[in-house]
């Protein structure tokens, strides 16, 4: 018997404007939003009213697109000299998140071809459009080699939401799970809350409640005590960049649950498309760390829960060396004992 799943969408185009879903209202209130200009999209991304890599690049190369066609000009250079100016202001919204300057980017080269301004207009709401479309694809094949990781009735951990709202569809770490239902094979997902935004209560807990997978909510400093009590079998998380030696940047929390994995020695898995991998980054110590406000950390909502004053360190993510992963699972296949080799040779088997 196969389900038939409907799940929510994060971002979608309307030519006009962009229907985002406010993620920061879940799981409270089911918003979808209107994005018509520029700022509203560069404020989405730094708000979190969109969140996850390859959303994030959607609604970003979206919002290149909403941008250009506003552009009133009938010169080429002209129009590509503002949409370069748009892409740069649009890059700036998030530091960490590779899909967003490899979306932008291919937004801004498909009209460099362009022999006219309607041309071009064209091309970067075509290639937008394609960039989503690819996305649901890869994320489906993502979710296939990974459930083939998974046994009936395994118990796996995730961190923070690499789901269908954080992707086109199905999502990256979170696709496996709404497969697995699809296709009646039982799993049970524990879901790490995720300080200090709670991505994980308040999205990941919500997305699989929709899908009906079977998922059981943990503070994050539960993590070891519940690897060690319920028999967890896996850890699965996604990614916000790869390195060229798989060392990978990914929600905070992310590498205490790497180091909990080899301490009992269960398998760590990346799930993550190849558009997350940035190869002019040799490891993870150049990958830059984003910091968010303090106020992440001393409020809940508009409730104060710390010290007038305190000190607060905020990172938004940790980076988890490749050594610690058991493989990192693409498109393309499973990359096990992720290396600079054997990145390469599966990254380089895709372009052939």
């Amino acid at each position: 018997m196969t389900n038939t799943l409907s799940l929510p969408r994060s971002v979608e185009w309307n030519e006009s404007y962009i229907t985002l879903l406010d993620q920061q209202q879940l799981p409270g209130k089911v918003e979808y939003i209107k994005l018509q200009t520029i700022k509203d999209v560069w404020d989405a991304i730094t708000t979190l009213k969109v969140r996850g890599a390859p959303a994030i690049g959607i609604t970003a190369a979206f919002g290149l697109a909403l941008s250009a066609l506003s552009y009133d000009t009938d010169s080429v250079k002209e129009f590509n000299k503002k949409l370069a100016l748009d892409q740069q202001y649009l890059a700036s919204s998030r530091p960490t998140a590779v899909n967003l300057f490899w979306a932008l980017e291919r937004v801004a080269k498909s009209a460099e071809s362009a022999s006219s301004v309607n041309e071009a207009k064209t091309k970067v709401v075509h290639e937008a459009i394609q960039i989503q479309v690819e996305d649901e694809e890869t994320c489906y094949r993502i979710g296939d080699h990974a459930l083939s990781l998974f046994k009936k009735k395994d118990k796996i951990m995730t961190i923070c939401n690499a789901g269908s709202i954080a992707t086109a569809y199905y999502g990256t770490a979170l696709a496996p799970f709404h497969l697995s239902k699809q296709r009646d094979i039982p799993l049970e997902v524990f879901a790490c809350e995720t300080r200090p935004v709670l991505q994980g209560s308040r999205l990941t807990a919500w997305e699989l409640q929709q899908s009906g997978v079977d998922v059981t909510l943990i503070t994050d400093n539960m993590a070891a005590h519940t690897i060690k009590t319920k028999g967890i079998n896996g850890i699965i998380v996604g990614a916000d960049r790869i390195a060229a030696n798989g060392d990978t940047a990914n929600k905070i929390g992310t590498y205490g649950l790497a180091l909990l994995a080899k301490a009992f020695g269960i398998p760590f898995y990346v799930a993550a498309p190849q558009s997350t991998f940035d190869l002019s980054i040799q490891d993870g110590s150049s990958i830059p760390i984003e910091e968010r406000s303090p106020k992440e950390v001393t409020h809940i909502g508009d409730i104060q829960i710390a010290p007038d004053g305190i000190s607060v360190y905020n990172p938004a993510f940790d980076v988890t060396p490749s050594e610690l992963i058991t493989a990192i699972i693409t498109e393309h296949g499973i990359i096990y004992s992720p290396s600079l080799e054997s990145i390469q040779k599966i990254l380089l088997q895709s372009a052939q």
